[in-house]
């Protein structure tokens, strides 16, 4: 009997060890069943589009997400390491160094005139010596280089195209001015407007900015900040196609144009629901009433220029100086008129 129940002891041990066994083995195939599938589901998984995403479109998964943040992260390290503080007398600004020997970008209300001393702050605090060079106030674009011998961190300038309306874009920068032991403030956005003239973000910007980089999201410099908008969310930045167009006159020191809101005038005042240069309304006593130009006509030349739309007027005149003597060409019904203007000055200005 002993025996017996020994033996159906036994065998009922053997049948838990069985069922154990097959348990663990099933727990196993589960486990390699998990691991497979798990990866095979990774493997799935599309890699992330960046480019595709940077160049306006929007992030639609966790995925995107991260891939979009450790990009910033990677490339912002690289961008602060070439964006500089800028002291010129009372004025402070910011700058990017486009080269290696030391060529700055500014803009040029912070430069201020060509041939002035400028001091570069670098992101580590110290401090290098430097010179302004050319302004081209209408767009404010201004140069500068350091005079202390490089070879200096640098990013590249983009093509004169830029980037496209909804492209991601980051802005750097000394806001409020340049803090001991604060490197450059990183800040990203999307462009929100664009023209030959300007770009428009929703980068914040503040006092302090000024002159400081816009960049595409592969570290080259698209813009260089140059004014707060009415929001917060919309900034004006100088678009690099005008450091390209005038590059040589900017390394000569040559200083040109008149800042927005300065200098010279015609008198006329825009359609603001034209996509041409139409004229509005005409300023009494103003060159431009004085030329014969009248309301309802659309100015399409000025001098040798073409004219396609009221910020390239506005340009051009601009580019004039006081006193100068200029041929407009306007549309007026279905005929052009040309009229012979003399360029006025803003009221306020001392003569």
């Amino acid at each position: 009997m002993k025996y017996k129940r020994r033996n159906e002891a036994s065998s009922g041990m053997v049948t838990r060890v069985r069922a154990l066994a097959i348990g663990v083995i099933a727990i196993l195939c589960s486990s390699v069943a998990l691991r497979i599938s798990v990866a095979a589901d990774e493997s799935a998984t599309p890699p992330v589009d960046l480019d595709a995403i940077f160049a306006g479109g929007e992030p639609s998964t966790v995925a995107e997400l991260k891939a979009m943040e450790q990009h910033q992260q990677e490339l912002a390290e690289k961008l602060v390491a070439c964006t500089v503080g800028i002291v010129v007398g009372p004025a402070h600004g910011s700058g990017v160094i486009i080269s290696e020997d030391g060529y700055v970008l500014t803009a040029a209300h912070v430069a201020g005139k060509p041939d002035r001393d400028a001091t570069f702050i670098l992101p580590d605090g110290r401090r290098a010596k430097g010179k302004t060079l050319g302004l081209y106030r209408t767009l404010d674009a201004g140069l500068m280089k350091l005079t202390e011998n490089g070879p200096w961190p640098y990013a590249e300038m983009a093509e004169p195209s830029g980037i496209d309306v909804g492209g991601w874009c980051v802005v750097t920068g000394h806001p409020g001015g340049f803090q001991e032991g604060r490197k450059p403030v990183v800040r990203i956005g999307r462009v929100i407007l664009k023209d030959k003239f300007a770009i428009t973000t929703d980068c914040t910007l503040v006092g302090g900015d000024s002159g400081g980089p816009l960049f595409d999201m592969s570290g080259e410099v698209i813009g260089i900040n140059s004014r707060i908008g009415s929001f917060l969310t919309a900034n004006m930045h100088v678009p690099i196609a005008a450091y390209h167009d005038a590059w040589d006159r900017l390394v000569k020191g040559d200083a040109w144009g008149h800042f927005p809101g300065t200098g010279p005038r015609i008198g006329v005042q825009g359609d603001p629901d034209s996509d041409v240069a139409k004229v509005a309304a005409v300023v009494p006593d103003a060159p431009a009433k004085k030329a014969g130009i009248k309301p309802g006509d659309v100015i399409v030349r000025y001098g040798d220029k073409p004219i396609t739309d009221f910020s390239s007027l506005q340009m051009c005149v601009n580019d004039s100086q006081p006193g100068d003597k200029v041929t407009v060409e306007v549309l007026r019904g279905d005929k052009k008129v040309k009229l012979e203007l003399v360029v006025g000055k803003r009221p306020g200005q001392p003569r």
